[in-house]
């Protein structure tokens, strides 16, 4: 047998953050209680506290911002690392991982999805079509990256959207550099787009796929003009 070794308290005080988090009690963009309300809820020393919250800013949890407070920035510790994963890898690496997600999120999201998931869609659509118009770069990438979360959120695969949710920033980044937008007047780019939407609101779950892997198609396409 092997001697059981005592957990640090730090370590507790860590978990015990995290079980703030996870419970919903604290959300992203909550500040936290201060380090001397810690202290005194907890009934542990400062250096404890210090060093469990120095912890959890590490793991991306948490956020501090000097002369302002400690802030939480994200709920699970597993989507942070993956997030940096995708963060740190090539544009096309993204992009071979995005068309197995896509191709499943657009065909569960044609046999799955609500009517009110589908307009939300339409909406996003909508949005996107908008700011072509209006040369916005800024709601250009929110609208398109909304849009294409929503139809991962359509397909009633939560495990799936989770997963596609860790490419939202690896999503923005591609869409709101201004050389993307300055495809706008593609009619290639916008239809395959709404193509997309269409086989989904028809419920075509073959379509849907087809469409999603020619958005991405466009997509790398852009990325090879651009090099």
């Amino acid at each position: 047998m092997q001697p059981i070794n005592r957990r640090s308290l730090v370590d507790t005080v860590v978990d015990e953050l995290k079980r703030e988090i996870s419970a919903g009690r604290w959300v992203p963009g909550d500040r936290i209680p201060s380090e001397a309300e810690l202290t005194t809820t907890l009934g542990v020393s400062r250096p404890s506290v210090r060093e469990a919250v120095r912890s959890l800013v590490q793991l991306g949890l948490l956020e501090t911002k000097q002369g302002d407070g400690t802030y939480v920035i994200a709920t699970d510790p597993t989507q942070v690392a993956l997030r940096r994963a995708i963060h740190s890898a090539d544009s096309r690496e993204v992009i071979r991982v995005r068309r197995a997600l896509d191709e499943l999120a657009a065909r569960e999201a044609a046999e799955h999805r609500s009517d009110t998931e589908l307009a939300e869609l339409e909406g996003r659509l909508t949005e996107r079509t908008a700011a072509i118009a209006a040369g916005d770069a800024e709601a250009f990438a929110d609208a398109d990256v909304a849009y294409h979360l929503g139809i991962a959120h359509a397909s009633g695969n939560r495990l799936l959207a989770d997963i596609y949710a860790s490419f939202d920033a690896s999503l923005r980044e591609s869409v709101a550099d201004a050389s993307c937008l300055a495809q706008r007047n593609d009619p290639d780019r916008a239809d395959m787009h709404v193509a997309l939407f269409q086989a989904i609101a028809a419920q075509d779950p073959n379509r849907a796929a087809a469409a999603a892997l020619g958005v991405l198609e466009q997509q790398e396409r852009l990325l090879n003009e651009l090099d």
